[in-house]
């Protein structure tokens, strides 16, 4: 391990075969705590190249509990988190509006890090259970259109890491994998993520997966569509930068976003816009990505087509009978 350290630390990187490597022995439990947070501290202070994501990538895969969900051809929407903001779950809300569409979502998140509340806390505050159980997973798609599927559940290197990521407190490279690393590997795919990098990463990625994806990076930090500043869009198609007048919506501030200090405030916000007693701008926030989502898996909508279908979604409170009927399966 000294050797492995002391190569990081010399600023030198990791081929792909290495760094599957290293993060196989991580799930393994061939590091302890304090060499473990000595690596994602190295990723912390320096960018992540493609090859070494690539490399991590394939080692989570590896080893992860996989689910097929294929004859559902689910989409996920996911953001990777770790932009610092704390807004609201806007995926998560995003999600339910788009199972209320009739399009399966098969969407994977994890507990919030450097944030108040991830999807999994929000949604376990709901009263949510995250199933294992295959038949489970199927009836939730079946009979919800959405399935969630909580990452360390499904990843043994995600619960070796989770206390070490807790207790740092920001982002690491395993917020940058969230998305990739769904354990139902869905070929239609909207992914948020950080930083302009990234979503270069992304695109390489998932163009090499034959995957139907948009990919979400806001200019000004956020892992997702905010209206609050224009959003560069990466799609199979081609890329576009956009605002707020684009979508023919008004610009948001940034204090419409805030997602609330505790997880219950988190959970109590969410609650209110599933209702559809959101504010208009948590609305639109909310809809713009449905709508983006919607138009991934739909090719053929417009984006003002798919927003007309998310605002039926969530105002006839389809979107809220997805998150019932979630509930009720176990």
């Amino acid at each position: 391990m000294k050797n492995i350290l002391d190569y990081l630390y010399a600023h030198k990187t990791f081929s792909k075969d290495e760094a599957k490597e290293v993060l196989e022995n991580i799930t393994l439990g061939k590091y302890n705590a304090a060499q473990i947070a000595s690596i994602l501290t190295v990723f912390i202070m320096r960018n992540i190249t493609l090859e070494e994501l690539i490399g991590f990538r394939a080692a989570l895969l590896s080893l992860c509990n996989k689910i097929n969900l294929s004859a559902y051809n689910p989409m996920d929407v996911c953001g990777t988190g770790g932009d610092g903001k704390n807004t609201f779950n806007i995926s998560t809300l995003a999600s339910f509006i788009v199972a209320g569409t009739g399009i399966p979502v098969a969407k994977h998140g994890n507990y919030g890090v450097s944030s108040v509340s991830g999807s999994s806390n929000v949604l376990e505050g709901l009263g949510v259970v995250f199933p294992t159980d295959h038949s489970i997973i199927e009836t939730q798609i079946k009979e919800a259109n959405i399935t969630f599927l909580h990452a360390p559940l499904f990843h043994p290197a995600m619960r070796t890491v989770g206390p070490i990521r807790k207790e740092l407190g920001v982002k690491t490279f395993f917020n940058m994998l969230g998305p990739l690393v769904n354990p139902a590997q869905p070929k239609i795919q909207m992914s948020g993520v950080f930083s302009l990098e990234l979503a270069r990463m992304y695109h390489y990625v998932l163009q090499h997966d034959n995957a139907n994806y948009s990919i979400i990076y806001g200019l000004d930090g956020f892992d997702e569509i905010t209206l609050t500043d224009k959003v560069k869009i990466i799609k199979n198609s081609g890329e576009n930068i956009l605002e707020a007048a684009d979508f023919n919506l008004p610009k948001v501030s940034y204090d419409a976003l805030f997602g609330g200090n505790t997880v219950a405030e988190a959970t109590s916000i969410f609650n209110q816009i599933i209702n559809g007693n959101g504010s208009e701008s948590q609305n639109n926030v909310v809809l713009s990505n449905a709508a983006l989502a919607i138009q991934t898996y739909q090719q053929n909508l417009l984006f003002q087509e798919a927003f007309e279908v998310a605002k039926a979604s969530l105002f006839e409170l389809k979107a809220k009978k997805a998150l019932t009927i979630l509930k009720q399966i176990r």
